[in-house]
């Protein structure tokens, strides 16, 4: 499992390249309820690249606050890459952020279901370019879950700027 510190370490290397270029990031998290933006607004300086964090755990918020639609979620389910997708533009526009990360899943212990078993969480990386989504298959409790979506998706961003 992910310990504090290579999370911690993610975190400063994504800030390192963002504060490189001169870009900033923003998060729309459902399973993870902030993590993200806790691990990332944790490393000193993080107030000059990290723009905003929302935590839309609810159907209702991820229409109202990131313009998710609900025709969308009805069809693909929260725990989806198109919702995922909707979730990164959406915390773009909120946030005017270049970088933006969303994740939604089912950390669990309960909520699976056999087309989407506890485990299974949908990261998704945008730049002003290109979104990506892929969908993940973690093992563990709730916490070990929640730990890997945050390290994997910082991780993942990282990467992706590294690359640009």
């Amino acid at each position: 499992m992910p310990t504090t510190e290579i999370i911690d370490a993610l975190s400063a290397g994504l800030g390192a390249a963002l504060s490189k270029i001169g870009e900033q990031v923003a998060c729309a998290e459902s399973c993870t309820g902030g993590g993200i933006s806790e691990a990332i607004s944790r490393t000193p300086g993080s107030s000059a690249w990290f723009e905003l964090g929302i935590v839309s755990y609810s159907n209702t918020q991820k229409t109202a606050r990131l313009n998710v639609s609900t025709a969308l979620l009805e069809q693909q389910g929260a725990v989806s890459e198109p919702v995922v997708a909707a979730m990164l533009r959406g915390v773009q526009k909120l946030s005017g952020a270049r970088f933006a990360i969303a994740v939604s899943g089912v950390a669990g212990p309960s909520g699976g279901t056999k087309e989407k078993p506890v485990g299974t969480v949908c990261i998704g990386l945008a730049d002003d370019d290109a979104i990506h989504t892929h969908t993940h298959h973690f093992n563990g409790s709730r916490d070990e879950v929640r730990r890997h979506t945050v390290c994997a998706a910082l991780q993942g961003l990282l990467h992706l700027i590294e690359g640009v």
